[in-house]
């Protein structure tokens, strides 16, 4: 059976301040090249046409 004040707390051996950490930073590094990427393609499409 499921131990279920290990899975409220979660397991031990887990860093999850550093976990959240890097998850955080690559949301925000999706979303920082998503925008850049956008922008080169209105960019191309503006100065190719």
């Amino acid at each position: 059976m499921a131990n279920h004040q290990t899975a409220a707390k979660g397991h031990p051996d887990m860093d999850y301040a550093e976990h959240e950490a890097t998850y955080k930073l690559f949301v925000e590094m999706t979303k920082w090249g998503t925008i850049g990427v956008v922008a080169i393609v209105i960019f191309m499409a503006v100065t190719l046409l």
